[in-house]
């Protein structure tokens, strides 16, 4: 990814996922490529952010916490969320409320592809 996802005015939420891998792929590549594109296709998806060093760091944004929930009962997710000690050294979920939003562009000055925002 190599843009900020494109999120609506606050107040939205935010599901943190930060974690450390273990060594190896084991089905893991697809299986992220496989929920990334279930979880877009969720009502209430908002978008969705990554980057890996050593500890890796998710974000996906959500219209609301009952959609979250939704989404963590989902079964296809369920399957995979099982998995996670054959992918994870440690891991941690985080859920927090997005009040403020803000960056060097409005968005109605952005490209399609840009999608970082200022607010006040």
């Amino acid at each position: 990814m190599t843009t900020a996802a494109a999120t609506p005015d606050p107040p939205y939420y935010a599901v943190i996922f930060t974690s450390v891998r273990k060594p190896g792929d084991n089905g893991y590549d697809e299986a992220a490529r496989e929920m990334l594109a279930l979880a877009s296709a969720q009502p209430g998806f908002l978008g969705f952010e990554t980057a890996r060093q050593e500890i890796g760091i998710s974000v996906s944004y959500w219209r609301s916490l009952e959609i979250i929930q939704a989404w963590k009962e989902n079964a296809a997710h369920r399957a995979v969320q099982v998995r996670a000690t054959d992918w994870y050294a440690s891991f941690r979920v985080r859920i927090c409320r997005v009040e403020r939003e803000y960056g060097p562009y409005r968005r109605s000055a952005l490209p399609v592809e840009q999608t970082t925002t200022e607010r006040s």
